[in-house]
């Protein structure tokens, strides 16, 4: 009895395929193992077939970190669903504390995202914070700061505290700010969101940021026990600093 002809793969189940070995082969080994012929050898296909659906390794892995950052925005959210809408400083601790634990549990797709040193023509364009992928991680950061400028007034670091040279990136990084954090539903004035705030908003990620990249890659100058500790410790002078108190 003759076999039934075998249904032809869609494009979509394709190209979901094609992620999610991408995917695997990132975790397993690494971003520099992501390539269009292991992933054509892993699938059974041909490598010029990849193309048809990304035009480059490149392509792919943008799409890849697009992905992770959604995954990694699914667990901030999970944080932040443990706590109290109205209470600023929990909502900014869970976020933070949301970001930390998926990033030192994929140490591999941090990499990819916000760490890895790849050829030139792979970088990524740099995106400021206010242009994250919508459907990612900024997007919740970016909805806690809006809740938290709408109801708290930050510490602003002084105008004339701020070095010259960084003002005018300030205040671009201001106004991308302002007009993202309207699309997540608040609408804030300038006065609210202050050169001096925004300033302080910078340096509370580069703080966060530092201290995760040297957790995820194992670089605090020595053992720790307890790191958790260590965060907490940060977090609470983060938040301190900005001018939210408990």
């Amino acid at each position: 009895m003759p076999q039934p002809a075998r249904r032809p793969r869609s494009r979509v189940d394709t190209e979901r395929d094609i992620r999610q070995h991408a995917r695997e082969l990132l975790v397993e080994q690494g971003h520099e193992a992501v390539t269009l012929r292991a992933i054509a050898r892993g699938l059974g296909i041909t490598a010029p077939a990849l193309y048809r659906y990304y035009s480059s390794r490149a392509a792919l892995l943008d799409q890849l970190r697009v992905d992770i950052c959604v995954d990694l925005a699914e667990q901030m959210v999970t944080e932040l669903a443990k706590a109290p809408e109205d209470d600023a400083v929990e909502q900014v601790r869970a976020a933070c504390r949301g970001f930390r634990g998926w990033s030192v549990a994929h140490p591999r797709e941090f990499v990819l995202s916000f760490a890895s040193l790849m050829q030139e023509e792979e970088t990524p364009p740099k995106l400021a914070p206010a242009q994250w992928p919508q459907d990612g991680f900024g997007k919740v950061f970016l909805s806690v700061a809006g809740q938290v400028l709408a109801t708290h007034e930050l510490a602003p670091q002084p105008v004339e505290a701020i070095p010259d040279e960084l003002v005018a990136d300030l205040a671009t990084f201001r106004d991308n700010l302002l007009g993202t954090i309207a699309e997540r539903g608040v609408v804030l004035t300038e006065a609210r969101l202050s050169i001096g705030a925004t300033y302080q908003i910078l340096q509370f990620w580069v703080r966060l940021y530092g201290h995760v990249a040297l957790e995820v890659f194992g670089r605090f100058p020595g053992p720790l026990s307890n790191p958790d500790a260590l965060f907490e410790a940060n977090l609470t002078s983060l938040i301190r600093d900005i001018g939210l108190t408990p």
